[in-house]
């Protein structure tokens, strides 16, 4: 297969293949710097045509919390008082420019995702 850029369904597929076949080339070898740009092209040529939506960041929240084994309890004291934690889960109260500092600070939850809307916010008025 010759490297050209990949510009349909059928160049990216191609591309698959190849990558597979190389899968496993040593670094620094002929196949391994082919696999290497290869990869590189096929990850741009999906970004561009496989967008992945940014996280909600109270989806975000709960699934750093279920990866550390903990609950939202442990989100007292680093976002407010108790209730303030689940107002905040429930999308009942936004999150605080404080609040996302802490949280980024406290689960290494990227900024950009916590300070994006919730989609959950509202969602109990609007019923």
């Amino acid at each position: 297969m010759e490297i050209k850029p990949i510009r349909n369904g059928e160049d990216h597929a191609a591309a698959l293949a190849e990558i597979e076949r190389l899968w496993g080339a040593g670094e620094g070898t002929p196949d391994g710097d082919r696999l290497e740009v290869l990869t590189a092209l096929v990850e741009t040529w999906e970004r561009t045509h496989f967008p992945i939506d940014a996280p909600d960041p109270l989806e975000a929240i709960k699934f750093r919390l279920e990866q550390q084994g903990a609950d939202a309890k442990s989100l007292v004291g680093v976002i407010g008082s108790r209730t303030r934690v689940y107002e905040v889960l429930r999308g009942d109260r936004p999150l605080t420019l404080q609040m996302i500092r802490r949280l980024h600070e406290h689960l290494q939850i990227p900024a950009e995702v916590l300070i994006r809307p919730s989609r959950n916010r509202g969602r109990k008025a609007a019923a």
